[in-house]
């Protein structure tokens, strides 16, 4: 069986039509002072799917807690977590005394709940292996990069730009699936919202212009290369990423730096969605090894 939540409705409910299995959503209710109380089906298979992704994801975690051991409860003896978005992967290291690396520190509160945990493009950057922060066998990382080179292969042969060196693995993959130019820039942040940005050595002038990305959070390092590329005399600059954050604000700040078009996988339920990853995710569960949940 495979259980839902209303957020991430239609993803969880394509996934379970993709793997034919039945799909039941965890009834979730909150209380005036803020706790949830989540309800499961009372009789559960021995193996279940857990699919919801960890944006905004504070509620989500303790919701998670307390649908993984109900389960458990209710005779799920295998749980599978599938969080397209994983969150709390960006903090990997203390940059000061006494800061929480969240990291491993969500990781490990994942890998004590379930049995396997499979996700897209984790923003992993100091490490290469998603079992380095999620510590299980089988913890699994895809990529949406083929996913996002047949949806670029029906449109006008753009040149790709990531904004940054972190973007470089996404970018390259997707363009040269795609047999297009590719480039990257360099990034110099300052705080949350306050970063600069310096473009690669591409002629751009009269050019269609992709900014692709994995993670677009407040929008700022978009916005800021959309505008220099449209300084630098770009035809018109689109975006696309794998996972749809958008703080509040951020979509307006990418249209207002100019941005065309935003296309974004499903991972994040969000207007701009046009790349599903229930395929992709149906896979990676029929892959997991014989004895696997």
């Amino acid at each position: 069986m495979l259980l839902g939540f209303a957020d991430y409705r239609h993803q969880a409910a394509a996934l379970a039509e993709a793997l034919a299995l039945p799909c039941r959503e965890v009834a979730l209710h909150r209380f005036p002072d803020g706790e949830s109380k989540v309800t499961l089906p009372s009789t559960l298979p021995e193996r279940v799917l857990i699919c919801r992704s960890l944006d905004r994801p504070n509620d989500k975690l303790i919701e998670l807690l307390l649908t993984a051991r109900t389960a458990r409860l209710c005779g799920a003896r295998q749980l599978i977590l599938i969080a397209p978005y994983l969150c709390y992967m960006r903090q990997d290291k203390a940059f000061h005394p006494g800061e929480a690396v969240s990291q491993t520190l969500v990781g490990a509160f994942l890998a004590d709940l379930f049995d396997a945990v499979i996700t897209v493009d984790p923003h992993l950057h100091r490490i290469s292996d998603l079992r380095e922060a999620v510590p299980l066998a089988q913890a699994v990382a895809l990529s949406a990069g083929p996913a996002m080179s047949d949806f670029l292969r029906q449109r006008n042969n753009p040149i790709l730009l990531g904004p940054d060196a972190e973007s470089l693995q996404w970018v390259k993959s997707i363009a040269t699936a795609c047999d297009l130019e590719y480039g990257v820039g360099t990034k110099q942040r300052q705080g949350d919202r306050r970063v600069s940005i310096r473009l690669p050595e591409l002629s751009l002038a009269g050019r269609n212009v992709l900014l692709v990305d994995d993670v677009i959070s407040s929008g700022e390092t978009i916005a800021i290369a959309a505008g220099q590329c449209l300084q630098a005399g770009a035809a018109g600059v689109d975006v696309l990423t794998t996972h749809a954050l958008f703080a509040p604000g951020a979509e307006q700040r990418l249209r207002e730096a100019g941005v065309g078009e935003l296309w974004s996988t499903d991972s994040i339920s969000h207007p701009s969605n046009c790349i599903p990853l229930a395929g992709l995710l149906a896979d990676a569960v029929r892959s997991l090894p014989a004895g696997t949940p």
